[in-house]
Formats: structure tokens, sequence, C-alpha cells
């Protein structure tokens, strides 16, 4: 019953890396943009999200309100930072972004104060639901599980299906063919790092009924994200999607079950020890074992 438990827990865990990582893989992949700042996103959509719902009541409001500020936000970033970045080298990128962390951080200080917001579970979503016999789970998770089956069949409907999708795909293939075919590169670039912090907004906007919402949230969660595209591929939704459950299942199921495992060898404090510890170095051993194999990720581009 637990097992279950920590795997739907882990699964949960990976939904929320994925909404994160999909968009900072579509932006890496197309744009060519290391984007540091992608966690800032994250962070302001759960801000605005909190904001509206305790001053509206309505958990949905706080939800239509995060995604267009995350993905405004996202544009007007990338219209008066990152456009003047494309061809410099990753290292400027690297450091413009790293200053818009601090820039973010310090903003929402300013705007929300140091103390944390916290939001609640809306009482449609409260509760937990019977899966198994002897097993229940809360609906809220569930809810996020569900809306990352959603985000993924939208993209690849939207990659696979529509001319946008083309144009996309085609821009991150051979962005000068593309421009001499008339398609505006600089608009294709907007709308695609507008995408993608929309996609981080409602990730943080999903976060916020669990964890606390304050000033550098994103940032952790930054980490682990970057380790899923490693993973699954630079560049690729489909290794995004597949990087981030890896992600999600290992640190949850490592963070539950190692610590255990050692008190069959060691004391209980020194198991307890030394689970925490290794239990948060898992995903990054994962990574590096992973990578001794597949050095590419998942799914590179060229094979996605």
């Amino acid at each position: 019953m637990f097992i279950l438990e920590q795997l739907l827990n882990g699964l949960q865990l990976g939904v929320m890396l994925f909404l994160m990582s999909a968009g900072l893989t579509l932006v890496f992949g197309i744009m060519r943009v290391i984007n540091l700042a992608h966690g800032s996103f994250y962070m302001l959509g759960a801000y605005v999200a909190a904001t509206v719902t305790m001053h509206s009541g309505s958990f949905l409001l706080g939800m239509l309100a995060a995604l267009p500020a995350a993905g405004l936000a996202g544009i007007l970033v990338e219209l008066i930072v990152l456009r003047r970045l494309y061809q410099r080298d990753h290292l400027d990128q690297v450091l413009a972004t790293f200053g818009l962390i601090f820039f973010f951080n310090e903003l929402t200080r300013m705007i929300w104060g140091r103390q944390p917001l916290f939001m609640e579970v809306p009482s449609w979503l409260a509760g937990s639901v019977e899966l198994l016999p002897g097993i229940r789970y809360p609906v809220y998770r569930l809810a996020i599980l569900l809306v990352g089956v959603v985000v993924a069949l939208f993209l690849y409907l939207l990659f696979s299906r529509t001319r946008l999708g083309m144009r996309i795909r085609a821009g991150a293939t051979n962005r000068e063919t593309v421009a001499a075919l008339g398609v505006n590169i600089r608009l294709l670039y907007t709308l695609v790092f507008g995408l993608g912090t929309m996609l981080a907004g409602l990730a943080g906007m999903m976060a916020g009924p669990i964890l606390a919402v304050e000033a550098g949230m994103g940032d952790s969660i930054l980490i682990l994200t970057f380790v899923v595209i490693v993973i699954g591929g630079i560049g690729s939704v489909r290794g995004a999607l597949v990087g981030a459950i890896l992600v999600g299942l290992v640190d949850t199921l490592a963070r539950a079950f190692l610590p255990g495992l050692l008190r069959l060898v060691l004391t209980t404090a020194a198991a307890d020890r030394a689970g925490a510890a290794i239990a948060s170095m898992s995903v990054y051993i994962f990574m590096a074992l992973f990578l001794a194999l597949r050095p590419a990720g998942l799914f590179p581009v060229s094979e996605s």
C-alpha cells in the first residue's frame, strides 16, 4: 500500500517537473538560450495565483490570472533582455539570466513582502478518493497528474498537428532557411518563450497549495529541471516527459525507502543520517550513471 502511494507521489513530482522542463527544453532547443531564470516564472505564477485566490476566493480565477501573468512576463523578458543575447555566447546568456533571478526575487519581496503566502486546496479538490481497498489518495494530487496528461497531449498535438508546431520544429532545425521562407523568426521566438514561461507559471500555480509561496521558491526546482532535461535529451519535449517521471520516481522512492534499507546494516541513527544524505544525492547519482551509458540523453533532438 505504502509503495503504491509513494509511486503516485513520484509521478506527481514528475508531472511538476515536466511542466517546468517542457518550457525550458523548448527554449533551449529552439532558441539556443540557456535561461537560468525559468524558475522565476514558476515563482511568479504561484504568487499571482495565491494573491488572486485569496482576494477572490476562487481557485479557478487564480489559475486564469497566473497563466497570462507568467506568459506576459516571459514575453517582456524576451523582448527586453533575451532578444539582445541570441548572437552572444552561452556565458553571456547565463550571466544575464542569473541576474534576472535576483531581480525577480527582490521584486517579489518588494511587492508581496518577505512572509510566505499560503494557498488552500479548493473545496472541490479537497479530500481523498479510494483507489484500491485501503488505499486513499488526495484528490488534488490526482488533479495534478491529470493536468500533466492534458499538457503533454496539448504539446503533442501542437507540434505534430498544427502549422505553428511545424514552423517551430523547422525553426529549431534550420532557422536561417525558415526565415528565408518568410517566417517571422523573432515573433516565433517570442511565442515559444511565452509558452514556456506560461507552463512554468502553471507548475507554480499547481504547487501553491502544496508548498509555501515565497521568494526564491523556483531556485531549487530549477536544478531538478536541468537534471530532467539532461536525462531526457536537450530540446526534446518527449524526453522531458520521460525524464521528469524518472527523476520524480527516483527522488521520491529514495527518500521514502533508502533510510529503511540502510537500517538493515546500520544503526537507526546512522541509517537515518546516511539515508537522508544519499537520498538527496540520488537524482544526481542517477543522472551520472545514466549519462555514462547514454551521454546524449534518452531522446536527442536528432532522434525526436
